[in-house]
């Protein structure tokens, strides 16, 4: 199974309720609408996470 870049993004969150990983951004009308219409190759927002840095956030 190849991992996209989200994968390992910081702003990767799980939702247990649904069972399901979303993006935690807080992107306005604009911003989503320029993100899912856009020719980007990779995301502009995304910030490398390693384990320490997610696991921090989730406590």
């Amino acid at each position: 199974m190849k991992k996209n870049q989200c994968d390992y993004c910081l702003y990767l969150a799980y939702d247990e309720e649904t069972d399901e990983h979303y993006c935690q951004l807080n992107l306005d009308q604009d911003e989503v609408a320029k993100l899912t219409f856009s020719t980007y190759n990779s995301c502009p927002y995304f910030r490398m996470g390693d384990d320490y840095t997610i696991v921090r956030k989730q406590i």
